[in-house]
């Protein structure tokens, strides 16, 4: 057995420095031990008490009659790491230490777990600053949290991996309120050595867990993170997220316009995505979503119908749906027959209301088969309205019987709030919320199919790339070394060379001054656009002078471009994060980029299905597509250069720092692409 897995399913348990008063925090671990009934050796250590709870009270680690599967480790930040030592040097597999105090901390506390750290040697360690774990498959409870003072765990198969000790209380207390179960919860405190990476792994092969949920404040890995997410993708399971610092959106003030739009939260909104993991948009939504996906169902479309008892009840399900994104077709005309022999009405309609019908066995039986049965549905939602409450079976008997002849997803919506009635139906299998919008939620979770994640292939060498800042046309050569074409230009090193190359650029052209240092040329009076060629030795003049007032250092030349007049403004951006990796940008682009922020964000690598997605989620696409009569773009070249962007990044890795194309002109059909402005920024 690994050192995590004896860790999670210990034969024996130490408990350093354990009270004989069950009122206190370190009399609570032994309390709870037996309480549940663990069925492994519990072994107090503590030289003042010869005697805990009817068990034989130790002096020290030393004197324990073998080496510990797991230590719990109840004693302060100052005297934690000699115990973690002493438990590595006797075998123990794996210490908790619940004591904060350590990185969380600052200044020497950093110093401080490090040194927790090597004292554990290869004896794996949860925590620090960490309130343990919970095994409700096998009844073992490993902590001192007061959250955890509760008669009886529901064991269900979803596992909680929190980085928060007292959020997996509050996700544990709400589970059991609303009857949902878990395998496995833990929390992974300062994660010195486990991580929610480490976790995420061993679940991947945990019999006892179908689902796993996870609130993450970061990661400290996320390449073994990938691995681990992967891992569970191809084993069947299902990850759900909820991931706090959505505020951090934006925070990246970088010198691109990709660095402004690509946020660290928006990363690892991409992150999920393509690892093929459900985000939860709110804390609520985490059990919500985690219930849904335990079901093991799946809709394989969008297609809802709704019974209720209660005609208000159904319109808002129905809007919250429409909301969501689903559709209530009206039942087909065989539904539709067998349900009007039912109910005895002429029409019927979706939401179908059975108020007139009667709420009765049979009606309520024969409704849900149908709906079930129906061909023209993929999903089924059920008011359990207030005659719930006096009838509290006849929904939940009836649901489990059309569960029983339908792999389709069925999810009650509780109206009134009735959360007893709700909790037995979690119990039976049935996900049950009070909200409509959490209805919407959770079927939509199980009309998300999981995807499955690229894996980086070995990325070609680039040779003879410079480092630091390129100028403009620097960027673009290099760019073009990947597929993507630069507009026709010319470097010029004075104003009077710039006027003799527009001469062969068409009748008016595009001015901008060059230079390394300068990221927004706009913003300093360094672009001009639709001068004619006879101006444009004075306006370079003019323009160096400008440039030269604003920033307190000459540009080192001009950029004389042809200016073209047709396409449709795009912006492509590369982006590196230190921690998450290099994420790809596509949006609609030019002067109002940030103004709009309509952009899609991917991590590399990314294949063309990945590319066309991006497209997909732009408002402003339909520019591309012939929108009102425009000209069809060319959206295959447009695909090729986000490739030829993606391509790029992988070659150069954590060389490539920033790179952006803004505009990206995409030509009509046919004609390709062209970068009418760059910028690369190369470690």
């Amino acid at each position: 057995m690994s050192g995590l897995e004896r860790l999670l399913r210990p034969r024996s348990v130490a408990i350093i420095g354990a009270s004989a008063d069950v009122s206190k925090t370190t009399g609570r671990p032994v309390g709870y031990l037996q309480r549940h009934g663990f069925g492994g050796e519990i072994w107090p250590v503590n030289p003042r008490v010869a005697e805990i709870s009817g068990l034989r009270c130790h002096p020290d680690v030393a004197s324990l009659p073998a080496a510990p599967d797991v230590g719990i480790v109840l004693l302060g930040a100052d005297r934690a790491e000699d115990a973690v030592r002493v438990l590595a040097t006797r075998g123990t597999a794996a210490a908790i230490v619940l004591a904060g105090g350590f990185a969380e901390s600052g200044g020497q506390g950093g110093e401080r777990q490090a040194r927790l750290k090597a004292a554990a040697g290869g004896m794996r360690l949860l925590g620090p600053n960490t309130i343990g774990l919970v095994n409700l498959t096998d009844r073992i409870v490993l902590s001192a949290s007061g959250a955890l003072e509760m008669e009886e765990f529901f064991a269900g198969r979803i596992a909680l991996v929190s980085q928060s000790g007292g959020i997996l209380g509050a996700v544990l207390s709400r589970g059991a309120a609303q009857g949902i179960g878990f395998s496995s919860l833990v929390a992974t405190g300062n994660e010195a050595d486990l991580d929610v990476a480490d976790l995420v792994d061993h679940l991947a092969e945990d019999a006892a867990t179908d689902v796993i949920a996870l609130y993450v404040e970061g990661l400290r890995r996320p390449d073994a993170f990938r691995a681990a997410a992967r891992k569970a993708h191809a084993a069947g399971k299902r990850i759900v997220a909820f991931k706090v610092g959505r505020s951090e959106a934006g925070a990246q003030a970088a010198i691109s316009h990709t660095g402004a739009l690509a946020g660290a939260d928006r990363l690892y909104d991409a992150l999920f995505r393509q690892l093929g993991i459900l985000r939860a948009d709110r804390f609520s939504d985490l059990l919500d979503i985690a219930a849904a996906l335990a079901t093991r169902r799946v809709a394989r479309g969008r297609r809802v119908a709704v019974l209720t008892s209660t005609g208000g009840a159904g319109a808002l399900l129905a809007d919250s749906f429409g909301l969501a994104g689903f559709s209530l077709p009206p039942p087909d005309a065989a539904t539709a027959d067998r349900l009007a022999q039912l109910t005895g009405e002429a029409a019927v309609a979706n939401p179908l209301d059975l108020t007139l019908a009667g709420l009765k066995p049979e009606v309520m039986n024969g409704a849900i088969a149908a709906l079930l049965e129906s061909p023209g549905y993929d999903a089924l939602a059920v008011v359990v309205g207030s005659s719930a409450l006096a009838k509290p079976r006849l929904a939940a008997d009836a649901i489990a019987a059309g569960q029983a002849i339908s792999d389709k997803p069925v999810i009650a919506y509780l109206s009134p709030h009735a959360p007893q009635i709700g909790a037995a139906l979690q119990r039976q299998g049935i996900p049950a919320a009070s909200a409509p919008e959490a209805v919407a939620t959770m079927l939509s979770a199980l009309a998300t199919a999981p995807v499955h994640a690229l894996v980086p292939s070995p990325a070609a060498g680039v040779q003879a790339v410079p480092s630091g800042p390129m100028d403009e046309a620097e960027s673009k050569a290099l760019f073009a070394r990947f597929g993507i074409a630069p507009v026709r230009e010319v470097v010029c090193a004075t104003p009077e060379d710039a006027q003799a190359a527009a001469a062969g650029l068409g009748g008016t052209v595009v001015l901008k001054a060059l230079s390394k240092h300068l990221a927004h040329k706009s913003d300093v009076g360094g672009v001009r656009i639709g001068v004619p060629a006879q101006d444009v030795a004075a306006e370079g003049a003019a323009m160096l002078a400008r440039v030269a007032a604003a920033t307190g250092r000459a540009p080192e030349g001009l950029l004389v471009q042809e200016q073209l007049r047709e396409g449709v403004e795009m912006i492509l951006g590369l982006q590196r994060d230190p921690h998450l990796g290099t994420a790809i940008l596509l949006g609609m682009g030019g002067v109002a980029a940030e103004l709009f922020g309509d952009t899609a964000l991917r991590l590399l690598p990314i294949g063309r299905a990945a590319a066309e997605g991006m497209l997909d989620e732009l408002r402003g696409a339909g520019l591309l597509r012939g929108y009102r009569g425009r000209p069809r773009a060319d959206v295959a070249a447009l695909l090729d250069a986000v490739l030829a962007f993606a391509r790029m990044g992988e070659a150069l890795g954590a060389r490539l720092e920033t790179a952006e194309i803004n505009p990206l002109f995409v030509l009509p059909e046919g004609e390709g692409v062209r970068a009418a402005d760059a910028l690369a920024i190369l470690a």
